[in-house]
């Protein structure tokens, strides 16, 4: 059994205090219906899912969201989605990697696997809207993966941008995967006993991280942007997170916002700040600056 420290255990509390906090907003004007073939959320998505949006004008391409390691649909984005959903996006989330008799906890299975149901995931929401492509929005592995999608997968073709915040593009040791259990009570005890290739993919020097990043870290035709902060305990450093190639603008929180002490987990669940430069990536011809005052926006 795994052991973490009180102080942990506390910013835990806090994290999940927030992200219950940001569910009660204007945004609440709908709950999740299912996409064919899928569960319906067992839990209020605040307008997102919801297969009869049209992207308008103004925001033409669906926005895709992609959870972390141990996350799922709904909570990873309590914070984002209804804040995107408030601008004028049509947003969808997906949970992928499941492990058998693993409830709520995913992204631990396969990457490659994991891919391959974002590929069918993108699919239906282009379908259901009617859209040439997609932006993919990911926290952590959810900010890597869909990589793998558009390298391996024909996903290229299909993605207008990918925003990874906090993503593990070029790994990180499995230390600073197991910091993520605190965040997640209850999940130390359903993988206990078991390593899931899903932690064992995302580990520096993988074969599957060698496999990924090969010839290079972007794709042609792809707009990628990194956000990162300086504070994270999980993908270390923080620098392995930033992507090389023609098209890519690598973020730092703290050069945003140099008061902003969010670490890992909290820039994906309800950094604002994160928030208002990632819509900034989904729409740059409309970009606004990005400081300390968007925890207000």
């Amino acid at each position: 059994m795994l052991h973490f420290r009180r102080t942990t255990a506390l910013r835990l509390l806090s994290a999940l205090t927030l992200a219950a906090a940001l569910t009660v907003t204007p945004a609440l004007a709908g709950t999740a219906t299912a996409a064919p073939g899928q569960a319906a959320a067992s839990a209020p998505s605040s307008g997102w899912n919801n297969w009869s949006c049209k992207p308008s004008a103004a925001h033409p391409r669906p926005v895709v969201l992609v959870h972390g390691t141990f996350g799922n649909s709904i909570d990873n984005w309590l914070g984002l989605a209804p804040y995107l959903v408030a601008r004028g996006y049509c947003v969808y989330s997906l949970d992928y990697g499941q492990l058998p008799g693993v409830p709520v906890f995913y992204g631990l299975g396969p990457i490659a696997a994991s891919s391959q149901q974002l590929s069918d995931y993108v699919d239906r929401v282009l379908t259901a809207t009617g859209a040439a492509k997609v932006d993919i929005v990911g926290h952590s592995q959810g900010g890597m993966m869909p990589r793998y999608y558009m390298k391996f997968l024909g996903g290229a073709a299909k993605v207008n941008a990918l925003v990874g915040i906090g993503a593990d593009n070029h790994g990180t040791d499995l230390n600073g995967l197991l910091n993520l259990l605190p965040y997640f009570p209850g999940a130390a005890d359903a993988i206990d006993g078991l390593l899931p290739q899903g932690l064992t993919d995302q580990m520096a020097g993988s074969a599957f991280l060698a496999k990924l990043n090969a010839g290079g870290d972007t794709l042609p035709g792809v707009h990628y942007t990194v956000i990162s902060t300086r504070y994270d305990e999980v993908v270390t450093p923080y620098t392995s997170q930033f992507l090389s190639g023609p098209d890519v603008h690598n973020v730092v929180l703290q050069d945003l916002c140099s008061l902003d002490l969010s670490e890992h987990v909290l820039i994906g669940l309800t950094d604002r700040i994160v928030f208002h430069e990632t819509a900034n990536a989904l729409d740059p011809a409309h970009a606004t600056r990005t400081d300390c005052t968007d925890v207000f926006s």
